[in-house]
């Protein structure tokens, strides 16, 4: 590295991988040096805003000496292969989403990464929203009790994946689980630790030839029998694609909206005290209380306990963040803690190499019950 300095080198750039160098590039000490791929509008688009003069393969980029650490924004099939040549040229890698296409690909890539004491992630910068943080809390806490179900449900738009767009092949994305489904597989084991795939299925296009899988779920346990169900179908026009995602709990529900959640909702019972918790834990939300008890209404029962509840109250939390916004501001958090630990061994990642060979391997778990 040049004077502290980490410089980038981009292998693949599209509109995604525009989007996400320029917040890459505000992070102190990084930018960019190098820039490989096609010679598609976008690729020269990104080359022009950076004032990078040549768009060079991907051999001459990872052997260049101005370059530290190469950022991977292929499609999936490409990932392993273009990892570990960086990996092998002594190279740091940040690696879109998922790490690679197997488990057994994964694996090869971490062990080149600790051979040469490397940096290998994911791009999975979900964990680092603040919303994750607060549900994280409002599970560790117990202020709702236990957790007891969730669900994930992805109504994406397909409207820019057209018939022939690599996203439909599986030789090249893996299939949705494994292409998509990895950030929220990564999200839920940070909440709830570490779960096992139980079923899962998946649906055709009515129709299409080639079959085009437009759509898949699955269904996870984790401890205490906490069942997480999971969808995401890319079926709808873009100005319908929506996500939501809910969490319940002993006394009551946290929804999130958004494949970035931006905006939190909590529809709970609770007393004097987890009021007060959820609005220390939720700062500046809106908080209605819907219904207020007297002393005698006070108790009430659920899983075979007594619940002392003062109201039942609903809270929102988010409104007004634009949710790209937030999106640079998790990508930000990525860089800046991955350089950190680049600058520094001792820093504590709180996205490491194992959380896209383990949201990889779920997925690929996933995938392999859907296809039965």
């Amino acid at each position: 590295m040049d004077q502290g300095q980490i410089r980038i080198g981009v292998v693949g750039c599209g509109g995604f991988g525009l989007y996400a160098l320029q917040q890459f590039v505000q992070i102190p000490g990084v930018r960019l040096t190098a820039m490989a791929g096609t010679s598609r509008e976008a690729s020269r688009a990104a080359a022009h805003r950076f004032g990078v003069p040549d768009i060079e393969d991907v051999d001459t980029l990872v052997h260049r000496d101005d370059v530290d650490l190469v950022y991977i924004a292929t499609p999936p099939f490409l990932h392993h292969p273009q990892a570990m040549k960086a990996l092998r040229a002594g190279k740091h890698v940040i690696c879109e989403k998922p790490l690679a296409m197997t488990v057994a690909q994964a694996d090869e890539m971490l062990a080149e990464a600790r051979r040469g004491d490397r940096l290998l992630t994911a791009n999975l910068m979900q964990r680092y929203n603040p919303v994750s943080d607060a549900v994280g809390r409002l599970i560790s806490e117990k202020i709702l009790g236990e957790p007891i179900h969730a669900f994930f449900e992805n109504y994406a738009s397909d409207e820019n994946l057209g018939p022939d767009h690599w996203f439909w092949d599986r030789s090249k994305s893996g299939g949705i689980f494994i292409e998509h489904g990895v950030h929220f597989f990564d999200l839920f084991e940070g909440w709830l630790g570490r779960g096992k795939v139980v079923a899962a299925q998946r649906g055709i296009r009515p129709g299409s030839a080639p079959p085009i899988e437009e759509q898949v779920q699955c269904t996870m346990r984790y401890a205490n029998d906490v069942l997480v169900n999971y969808y995401h179908g890319f079926h709808q026009p873009g100005r319908m694609d929506r996500q939501e995602m809910r969490l319940v709990f002993e006394r009551g529900d946290v929804t999130l909206f958004g494949w970035i959640p931006t905006l939190v909702k909590v529809h709970a019972v609770a007393d004097e005290a987890q009021t007060r918790a959820l609005c220390d834990l939720f700062p500046g939300a809106r908080l209605d209380s819907t219904s207020t008890y007297a002393p005698k209404d006070r108790a009430c029962s659920a899983r075979h306990q007594t619940l002392d509840v003062y109201q039942t109250l609903e809270l929102t939390w988010g409104e007004g963040v634009v949710k790209s916004h937030r999106y640079g501001e998790l990508l930000r958090a990525v860089m800046a803690d991955q350089v950190a630990w680049i600058r520094d061994r001792l820093h504590p990642r709180r996205v490491t190499e194992t959380n896209g060979r383990d949201s990889l391997a779920i997925a690929c778990e996933a995938d392999r019950l859907a296809q039965l």
